[in-house]
C-alpha cells in the first residue's frame, strides 16, 4: 500500500505520517482502501455461523422498547418500538382518556431507516412540538416544527445545529436554540466554532431569527439555552468542548441583559431549578462527589450561597430534580445507582427502592406535580419504565418489556481488583451459572475510562447471546470515568491517561489469574474513547489478548484536534501541537505511533463509519494501514467501514444487528470457539436444508 514521505516536527521530534492521505475521504486511494478492506472483512465473517448469529440477534432484539415519557400538563409523550422497527415512533397519550395518537414516525423519512429523532420539546400550551432529525448518524441536526392539533408541519426548517436543545418561550410562539455557521461558508476545521443563540418565532424563516447571544472573541464556547419551569428565567449553560468546568448566565425571560451568575469556569455547575428568587445548582466546587447549593439571585455573591445537600463521602451525586416540595437525587455508589428523596431543607426523607443492582437511565418529572417516571436497566433487565407517586410513595411498572430468556440462568458479581499502582478498581463479571474457572472461557472485557462517563449495568441483547453461548462479559470501571467522582475522573485524564490503560491491563490479568479465561480466550472491546483504550492496550501488551474490537476509535493523538469536533477533547487528552509536555505523554501512548515491527498483535477488528463526523474514519483507516504494514503474522487485521452511518447515534435496528452479528462472528472465530471443519459442516447442512426446501 502506498506510503508517502509526510513528516511533521513536534518540539524537535520528527514524526512520520505516511498514510495522511487517508484523512481525505474523497481521495481515490482512500476509497479503494475502504472497498478492498471491507471485502476482506466480509470474506472472513460471512457464512453459516454469521447467518445463525444474525437470526439469534433478531430474536433477542424483537421486544417492545419504550422511552422515558416527557410529562406535559395533559399528555405523556414517548417513543415506542414494538420490536424490530428501525426507529421508534413518537406518540402522545392523553392522561385522562388514555387516548394514544401518533405524532411522528421517523421510519417514513428515509426508506432505509437512517433518519433518527434525536430530541424534542413541547410548547407550554401543548400546541407545537419542535424536534431534531439526524440523518445517517451525523451530529448535524435539523429542527422541524409540527402542530400537535392538526398534525401538520410548519414550513420552516432550522439547519446547522449540533447538540442543541429547544427552549420554548412561555407564550409558546417560539423557542431559543443554538446553531453554528453554514459549514459551506467557513474554512475546513472551523465548522464547530462561533456557536450562537437565536430565538425562532414559529411560522417565520430561519434568516429572520433574532440573535440572542454570542461571544465573538471566544469562538470555542458553546451555548445551551434553558427556560426555567416557572417561566421566569432564560438560562445559558456555557461550555468549552467536553471540559466539565462551565459558566452559567441568566436573565429574566423578557429582559435583554444576561447576568454573569457563574463566570469563572472553575467547576461544574448544572442548574436544577428555580424556586422564588433562588436557583438550585448541582456542583463539584469543593465537592468532587458533588453537592446541591442554592444561590439567591438578589444576593448572588459566594458568601451568600447556601448548601442544601452536602457532598456524601462514598456516593456520587449524578442528578437532581425538583418535584413538588422534594429533591429527587440520583446517586452512584460502587458503579450502581440509588434514588433518594430530600425535602427543601436538604433532609433525607425516603429512598425509592429499585428492582435490583442496576442503572437509573433517566428521571422525568415536573415541579408542580407529584408524578415521577424513571427508567431502570441492568445486565439482565431491558429498559423498564416505572411511575412513582410522591403521595403514595409507590413505584408501578409503566412499561415492562418481555423477552424469551431466563435471567435466573446467569449471575453478575462485582469485584475490586488491584491496578499497577495499587489502586482498587471495580469490575462487573457476568456469566452463566455453574461456569468452571478452568481458564478456557471465551471472555469479552469492555471498558471506556474517560470524560467522566460512568459505565454502569446496562442491558444489551448481544451480551445475552454471548452469555448463552458460555461466554463471560466483564466491565471494568476504569479511572477517567465518573463512577467514583471527579477525583476518579482526573486520575485518568491528561498526564494521568496511562492509569486508564494500566487499569484495563490489570483487569485482563485478574480475569486470567482467577481462572475465568486465558490470554488466547480474552478479547477486549471499546468504542470511541474506549477504542483509544483498546488501541493503546493492544500496542502496550499485545500478548495479553487474543482478540480486539476497536470501535469508532480515537487513535491519532497528535492530530485528533484538527478534525470536526476533535478540539472539544483537548481538555481531556491535551494538545500535542501546542504544548510540549502534552506531546511527550500523548506521543508515548498514541496507538497510531506505537505500532512496531516483529510484534505478534492480536486478531483485530476495527470498526468505523463513513459519516462519523465526531470521530472521523481517518483514525481507524490510518491505524489499520499501519498495523498491516508492520505486522506480518497470521492473525487477521480487519477493517469494517459502514455506509450511511455515523458515531452510533440514531442507528437503525437492522444496522445494529448487522454490526453485532459481524462483531460476534469475528469473536467466536478469533477466540477459537468455532473452527473451519465445524463451519463447513454447518454450511453443508444449510445447503442440504435449502435443497430440501427448494424441492
Amino acid at each position: 500500500m502506498k506510503r508517502e514521505n509526510v513528516k511533521e516536527n513536534f518540539f524537535g521530534t520528527e514524526v512520520h505520517d505516511p498514510y495522511r492521505y487517508l484523512e481525505n475521504p474523497e481521495e481515490p486511494l482512500t476509497k479503494k482502501f475502504i472497498s478492498e478492506e471491507n471485502k476482506k472483512t466480509q470474506k472472513f465473517i460471512k457464512g453459516p455461523l454469521h447467518q445463525n448469529i444474525t437470526e439469534e440477534l433478531k430474536e433477542l432484539y424483537n421486544y417492545s422498547k419504550t422511552s422515558l415519557p416527557t410529562i406535559t400538563k395533559n399528555y405523556y409523550f414517548y417513543t415506542e418500538n414494538p420490536g424490530l422497527l428501525n426507529q421508534g415512533i413518537l406518540y402522545k397519550v392523553n392522561k385522562e382518556t388514555k387516548e394514544k395518537q401518533e405524532v411522528l414516525n421517523p421510519n417514513t423519512i428515509e426508506k432505509d431507516g437512517t433518519a433518527a429523532l434525536t430530541n424534542y420539546t413541547i410548547s407550554p400550551d401543548e400546541e407545537y412540538i419542535a424536534y431534531t432529525i439526524s440523518k445517517s448518524g451525523s451530529d448535524w441536526q435539523t429542527i422541524y416544527i409540527k402542530n400537535l392539533n392538526n398534525m401538520e408541519h410548519t414550513q420552516e426548517k432550522l439547519k446547522w445545529c449540533k447538540f442543541t436543545n429547544m427552549a420554548w418561550h412561555p407564550d409558546g410562539n417560539g423557542f431559543y436554540y443554538s446553531r453554528f455557521r453554514d459549514p459551506n461558508t467557513v474554512e475546513p476545521g472551523q465548522e464547530s466554532y462561533h456557536n450562537k443563540v437565536y430565538f425562532h418565532k414559529v411560522g417565520t424563516r430561519q434568516k429572520e431569527d433574532k440573535l440572542i447571544f454570542q461571544l465573538p472573541d471566544k469562538k470555542e464556547l458553546s451555548f445551551h439555552p434553558f427556560v426555567t419551569e416557572d417561566n421566569k428565567y432564560l438560562i445559558l449553560y456555557i461550555s468549552e468542548g467536553t471540559k466539565r468546568n462551565n459558566r452559567i448566565y441568566i436573565r429574566e425571560i423578557n429582559s435583554e441583559k444576561f447576568i454573569k451568575l457563574l463566570d469563572k469556569a472553575d467547576a461544574s455547575y448544572f442548574p436544577v431549578a428555580t424556586h422564588g428568587d433562588n436557583i438550585y445548582i448541582r456542583t463539584n466546587l469543593d465537592a468532587p462527589k458533588e453537592r446541591l447549593i442554592s444561590i439567591n439571585l438578589q444576593k448572588p455573591m459566594k458568601e451568600h450561597w447556601e448548601e442544601i445537600i452536602g457532598e456524601h463521602s462514598t456516593k456520587v451525586m449524578t442528578d437532581v430534580k425538583l418535584v413538588g416540595d422534594n429533591f429527587l437525587v440520583t446517586y452512584m455508589e460502587k458503579a450502581q445507582n440509588l434514588l433518594e428523596l430530600f425535602n427543601l431543607k436538604g433532609h433525607k426523607d425516603n429512598e425509592i427502592k429499585l428492582p435490583s443492582i442496576g442503572t437509573v437511565a433517566g428521571v422525568s418529572c415536573r415541579q408542580k406535580s407529584s408524578e415521577v417516571f424513571y427508567a431502570f436497566t441492568s445486565f439482565f433487565t431491558p429498559m423498564t419504565i416505572y411511575s412513582f407517586d410522591l403521595d403514595s410513595q409507590k413505584s408501578i411498572e409503566f412499561n415492562s418489556p418481555k423477552l424469551e430468556f431466563n435471567p435466573k440462568e446467569f449471575e453478575t458479581k462485582q469485584v475490586f481488583y488491584t491496578s499497577k499502582d495499587g489502586t482498587k478498581v471495580p469490575m462487573f463479571i457476568t456469566y452463566k451459572k455453574g461456569i468452571e474457572l478452568d481458564g478456557r472461557n471465551p471472555t469479552v472485557l469492555w471498558g471506556y475510562g474517560g470524560f467522566n462517563i460512568s459505565i454502569t449495568p446496562n442491558f444489551a441483547p448481544q451480551q445475552i447471546m454471548w452469555l448463552k453461548k458460555g461466554g463471560i462479559h466483564a466491565v471494568a470501571n476504569l479511572r477517567g470515568g465518573g463512577e467514583l467522582g471527579e477525583e476518579w475522573h482526573k486520575a485518568g485524564m491528561l498526564e494521568n491517561k496511562q492509569n486508564v490503560f494500566d487499569d484495563f491491563i490489570a483487569a485482563g490479568e485478574y480475569l486470567i489469574e482467577e481462572g475465568y479465561t486465558s490470554a488466547s480466550k480474552l478479547a477486549i472491546s471499546g468504542r470511541s474513547n474506549g477504542g483509544l483504550l483498546v488501541g493503546a492496550c493492544m500496542t502496550q501488551r499485545p500478548e495479553l489478548f487474543g482478540a480486539v474490537i476497536c470501535g469508532v476509535p480515537v487513535l491519532d493523538m497528535l492530530r485528533f484536534h484538527k478534525f470536526t469536533v476533535g478540539r472539544y477533547w483537548t481538555g481531556e487528552y491535551g494538545n500535542a501541537e501546542k504544548n510540549k509536555e502534552h506531546f511527550k505523554f500523548m506521543y508515548k501512548y498514541s496507538p497510531l505511533h506505537n505500532v512496531k515491527d516483529n510484534v505478534e498483535y492480536p486478531k483485530t477488528l476495527i470498526l468505523t463509519a463513513e459519516v462519523d463526523d465526531r470521530v472521523v474514519p481517518a483514525h481507524a483507516l490510518k491505524f489499520a494501514a499501519t498495523l498491516k504494514h508492520h505486522y506480518k503474522g497470521d492473525n487477521p487485521i480487519l477493517l469494517r467501514v459502514e455506509e450511511k452511518a455515523g458515531h452510533g447515534m440514531g442507528k437503525p435496528i437492522y444496522k445494529i444487528i448487522e454490526e453485532q452479528a459481524d462483531t460476534y462472528t469475528f469473536l467466536l472465530k478469533a477466540l477459537g470457539e468455532v473452527n473451519e471443519t465445524s463451519e463447513q459442516k454447518e454450511e453443508s447442512q444449510l445447503s442440504t436444508n435449502n435443497q430440501i426446501e427448494e424441492s
